[in-house]
């Protein structure tokens, strides 16, 4: 919030000013503006008739608290933890903003791309070091989870796989931005560029991922792998089949990028951990879809406006039988999640918005020349498509530092469209 604050401050004074990026992203800007009006829309005190009118269950959750007045019953089940929603998700729509207002030369989209590389990076090496040294502590803290599995400075295994995958899409677009788009050498040329690439920021670039790669087969996680490398194809194929001067060199890069990190790097990592976990899954040994199930009932009973944003806790009890085990605050699932908290009003709202940004980047993809952009335009596909495959099964957009990365992944889709190329 102070950096917002800092801007608008800035602003006053005319140090700064509204960027065209900014003007041109008004549609989904809206749609996070009704996404937050409606959170505060459940938080509203309502006399319990009116309640009962919109949602009759709620309106019986507030029937179980009397101490309250009944003007002062809200549609959310739980309005403390809706408040805290509300903040979050205010904080991330201000950073998706900010993140158009400040990045508005092609200097400052690099400086961008390469913070989330070597955040990744640091990520990567400390979670790797950690697992392959025996010591096993995650941030400041002993493991006693997801031991042997690289986790970073995480808890959970899975949602450092979902920040490695969104980061490694933004290094493949910085990558595939640097590749030389000249046409046909001699051999001897090809030589050189050979034992320049060796010497170049490219050939630490590509170390970079190959690291990020490792990590990510060390968490061991099934849809973060999966995700990663089907978002490679469906970024690689989109931005192939969308471009009108696909050069030799970037069709290279995706393939090595397939056949170096599974067969070589995946080879002395574990990759066939992985897939032996792939193998093993099954309804029977996993609770998840249980949960799923019981959420879709949960969803049913709260279909139009939610329970609430992040009541899902506070409401899943009642749903979830005495045989699943454990305590679920999330769903391994973001969008049912969405959901039951938000309903069909919410879940439209912010699916439109994904929607809007994932189109923005597949317009950079087809009409800009631009190296830059058009790697910040593909790094926008590939980190999107990832996330989203990854939260079929997890709850990675519960997690305040993926969901703020996923914010700016937004914002790069709409930089890379509507951004000048002479600045």
């Amino acid at each position: 919030y102070l950096l917002p604050i800092f801007w608008l401050t800035a602003f006053v004074f005319n140090r700064v000013s509204i960027t065209p990026v900014f003007r041109k992203s008004a549609p989904v800007i809206a749609l996070f503006v009704l996404w937050l009006m409606f959170i505060l829309f459940q938080l509203a005190p309502m006399p319990d008739p009116i309640i009962a009118q919109i949602s009759t269950l709620s309106a019986n959750y507030a029937a179980s608290y009397p101490l309250f007045p009944p003007d002062a019953h809200t549609l959310s089940v739980d309005p403390n933890a809706t408040i805290a929603a509300f903040l979050k998700s205010l904080s991330y729509v201000l950073f998706f903003c900010l993140a158009l207002l400040l990045v508005h030369k092609r200097r400052r989209l690099r400086q961008l791309a390469y913070v989330l590389i070597l955040s990744a990076l640091f990520q990567a090496v400390y979670g790797s070091l950690m697992t392959l040294s025996g010591l096993e502590y995650g941030f400041f803290i002993e493991k006693y989870v997801n031991r042997g599995l690289a986790t970073g400075t995480y808890i959970n295994r899975n949602h450092l796989a979902g920040y490695l995958g969104m980061c490694l899409a933004v290094g493949i677009g910085m990558l595939i931005a640097s590749l030389d788009t000249g046409g046909d050498y001699t051999w001897k040329q090809r030589l050189r560029n050979l034992l320049q690439l060796f010497l170049s920021p490219k050939a630490r670039l590509r170390l970079y991922l190959v690291m990020m790669v490792i990590a990510l087969v060390m968490t061991h996680s099934r849809m973060g792998n999966t995700a990663f490398f089907a978002s490679i194809l469906i970024a690689g194929g989109l931005g192939l089949l969308l471009s009108r001067h696909a050069t030799r060199p970037t069709i290279l890069l995706l393939a090595s990028l397939i056949i170096i990190d599974i067969f070589i790097v995946g080879a002395w990592f574990g990759i066939e951990k992985v897939a032996e976990r792939i193998e093993q899954t099954s309804l029977a040994r996993e609770s998840r879809d249980e949960v799923d199930a019981y959420a879709i009932e949960q969803w049913k009973d709260y279909r139009l406006i939610g329970s609430g944003a992040g009541s899902f806790y506070a409401v899943f009890p009642k749903y979830r039988q005495q045989w699943v085990p454990g305590f679920y605050d999330h769903t391994h699932n973001d969008y049912l999640e969405l959901l039951t908290e938000g309903g069909a009003v919410g879940f439209t709202l912010l699916g439109l918005a994904v929607v809007l940004s994932s189109g923005a980047a597949i317009i950079a993809q087809y009409r800009r020349k631009d190296p830059l952009m058009r790697g910040a335009s593909f790094a926008a596909m590939m980190g999107i498509s990832t996330i989203l495959i990854h939260s079929t099964v997890d709850f990675n957009l519960q997690i305040p530092a993926n969901a703020a990365t996923f914010m700016l992944i937004l914002a790069m889709a709409w930089i890379s469209c509507h951004m000048k190329t002479g600045v």
